[in-house]
Parts: structure tokens; C-alpha cells; sequence
């Protein structure tokens, strides 16, 4: 039989992956009874898994709407991926002076699997963009776990936003993935011949181009994409 905990788990997987893969999209309300009916799960687990979104800056909520998908503007993003890129660069620096054999291995097993990703038939993109999401993390964690900085560890959770992330890698064309490829082994080299210097270089422009390709996504979406979240959420709203 399924224990509360673990109901309370299966609600806050789910709710995350689908605000992370854009199911839940910003600003649209996260009702507990439609939540719980989708997953086959109490409220209660629903509720608390909304407060643990909540605490992790996913979810927030608004007077008389309850929880939301929280939204971002365009200088929300550049803010946030000009500080990771400042932060990331560092984590490189420091884990060109500090990784370990075991790690290295790890770094080369993330690209590896980044390479595997490309070069896979997906059913469907979304595919593709989770095998590329996750081994993008198995990348960027061991880099800043080979840091060993715990401050800056507990600053990069605040920062490095879950969903900004797959969104992105979900713009990018073949091109912009190869490019993303070419600048994790540029920086595992860097990292592994102790130049921080370059390696953090190369961080710094590689989580820009993410954030390049967001923003002008945003950009040229942004009336189209505004005006169906005003009719979601009016239709919600009377809903109720």
C-alpha cells in the first residue's frame, strides 16, 4: 500500500515535471481537485507537494486564485542567467584546480550521454529534450560539485531555474545542441589540464547562448503567448 510520504512524493514529481516541461504554463492556476483527479491522488498530498513548489520558487500564490505557475519576464530571465553565468564560470574555475579522477569519469559519462542524445531516434522532441536536459545536469552538477564550494552550491539552487532550463533546450535547432556538445568538451579539456581561467571563460559564454536563445524566443512569442495565458486564466477564473 502506498504511504502518505510517498503519495506526497509521486504528487511533487509530477506537478514539477509538468510546470518544468511547460504542461503547467506560467501564470495558469494549479487547482488542487483537478491536480489531484489527474493523478488519481488525494488533496492533501497535492497541497503539500504546491508548498514544496512554492518554497523552490515554482509555484506561488496570488489573492483569490490560490497557487500559480510562476511567471518570468524577459528581464527576469537575463537577470537570472547573467548571475548563473557568473556563477557557473566560477564553479569551472574552481573545479579546474579541485575535480578528482572519479569525477572526470562522471563529466565524461554526462558528455558521453549528451552525445548519445544527439544521435538517437526520439518518438518525439520532447524526448530528445530530456535525455539532453539530463545529461546536461549530470554535466554542469559534477562540475560544480568538483568545486567543492558549498555556498556556491546553495547560491546555484537558488539561481539556475529548472524550467528556464528545458524551455531552452527545447528552442534550440541541431546546431545550437552540437554548439552546447562542442562547449562541454571544450571545458571538461579546460577543466581537466587545470586552466580555470579558460574553463571559466567557457562557461560564461555557454550559459549566455542559452539565455540568448530564450530571450529571442520570448521575444518573438511573447503578444501571442501573453494573450492566450489572459484567455486561460479568464476561463479558469469563470470556471470557477
Amino acid at each position: 500500500m502506498t504511504t502518505h510520504k510517498g503519495n506526497s512524493q509521486a504528487a511533487y514529481a509530477h506537478i514539477r515535471q509538468a510546470i518544468v516541461e511547460g504542461r503547467y504554463r506560467p501564470g495558469q492556476r494549479l487547482v488542487e481537485q483537478r491536480i489531484a483527479e489527474e493523478f488519481a491522488l488525494s488533496r492533501t498530498p497535492v497541497r503539500e507537494a504546491l508548498r514544496r513548489l512554492e518554497a523552490e520558487g515554482l509555484v506561488h500564490s496570488e489573492p483569490n486564485r490560490g497557487a500559480v505557475v510562476r511567471g518570468l519576464s524577459i528581464e527576469d530571465v537575463a537577470d537570472l542567467y547573467g548571475l548563473r553565468a557568473r556563477l557557473e564560470a566560477y564553479a569551472a574555475e574552481l573545479a579546474a584546480e579541485r575535480i578528482t579522477d572519479e569525477e572526470v569519469g562522471l563529466l565524461d559519462a554526462g558528455i558521453a550521454a549528451f552525445e548519445a542524445a544527439l544521435h538517437t531516434e526520439h518518438a518525439d522532441a520532447i524526448e530528445l529534450t530530456r535525455a539532453v536536459n539530463a545529461a546536461n545536469h549530470q554535466i554542469h552538477g559534477t562540475i560544480l560539485a568538483a568545486a567543492r564550494h558549498e555556498r556556491l552550491s546553495r547560491l546555484l539552487e537558488r539561481t539556475v531555474d529548472v524550467p528556464l532550463v528545458f524551455q531552452a533546450f527545447r528552442q534550440f535547432d541541431r546546431a545550437q545542441i552540437e554548439r552546447s556538445h562542442l562547449f562541454h568538451r571544450l571545458m571538461r579539456d579546460a577543466i581537466v589540464a587545470g586552466d580555470g581561467q579558460r574553463a571559466s571563460a567557457l562557461m560564461y559564454e555557454h550559459v549566455l547562448q542559452g539565455r540568448d536563445v530564450l530571450v529571442a524566443h520570448i521575444q518573438a512569442n511573447d503578444t501571442e503567448v501573453g494573450e492566450l495565458f489572459a484567455m486561460a486564466t479568464a476561463v479558469e477564473d469563470a470556471a470557477d
